[in-house]
């Protein structure tokens, strides 16, 4: 049985009419930035729980997740419904392996998401890790609507600190966006157009790659890599690319 730790939310973001983010005040244990919380909310007789990725570094509280609602879902618009002080169920355990410490070495790092999939992303360029071993990290970051760009101030923060070797690469495939690029992440990958904006090349030798997202996007990704060159990576059998699976 499930056990639950009992929080409560510190405050809510209502990025878009669908995405929101709840910061949340729950003693969890110590864990590793990348890795994602499953929560909670009693409806009826029973709990209703999903995992979410942490937003947040390791170092920083609240903890803090980011989603979407979902059309009929039994739990994202409860949790959209929550207001600062509402209660909300936490498990004690933070749980993935989309950590530094499961991804490949490489000289570059590319973080590909889309939507709600930023999150776990976000919580690693926090931490000073990924900066110390990477030369060049690439945040690719894919929605329909250009007011999903969840955390734009944040990324601008990392796009100053880190302008030698930080790159932002948004995409928006619904609308007509100045700052982005069009269409899909795949259909870049393809003509090259995602390489040719970001800089920099996918590497056999060089590039490890981190997918978090629409599951298509990353079984789709993953295979066009696979067929450059690059590998799954696993942990008794290194490679080019990591994927979080709790989708």
């Amino acid at each position: 049985m499930e056990q639950w730790l009992e929080g409560s939310v510190a405050s809510k973001t209502i990025w878009t009419e669908r995405l929101l983010s709840l910061r949340i005040v729950a003693d969890i244990e110590p864990f590793e930035a990348g890795q994602f919380i499953k929560v909670g909310l009693k409806i009826g007789d029973e709990i209703i729980a999903r995992p979410y990725s942490l937003v947040n570094a390791p170092h920083e509280r609240p903890l803090e997740i980011c989603f979407s609602i979902v059309p009929g879902g039994p739990l994202s618009r409860n949790l959209a419904a929550l207001d600062t002080g509402n209660n909300i169920l936490v498990a004690p355990r933070a749980h993935g392996f989309l950590t530094m410490k499961e991804i490949a070495k490489g000289s570059d790092l590319w973080l590909i998401a889309t939507g709600t999939g930023i999150g776990p992303f976000l919580s690693i360029l926090k931490t000073g890790t990924p900066w110390q071993r990477f030369h060049c990290i690439v945040l690719v970051h894919a929605v329909r609507l250009a007011k999903e760009l969840m955390y734009r101030e944040l990324i601008d923060e990392l796009t100053s600190a880190y302008a030698d070797k930080f790159v932002y690469v948004p995409f928006v495939s619904g609308e007509n966006a100045e700052f982005a690029l069009p269409g899909r992440i795949t259909h870049a990958i393809t003509s090259g157009q995602l390489e040719s904006h970001a800089g920099v090349e996918f590497r056999i030798a060089e590039s490890s790659v981190a997918l978090c997202g629409n599951p298509q996007m990353v079984k789709e990704v993953q295979q066009l890599l696979i067929d450059r060159g690059l590998k799954k990576h696993r942990r008794f059998d290194p490679g080019n690319i990591s994927v979080e699976n709790y989708w």
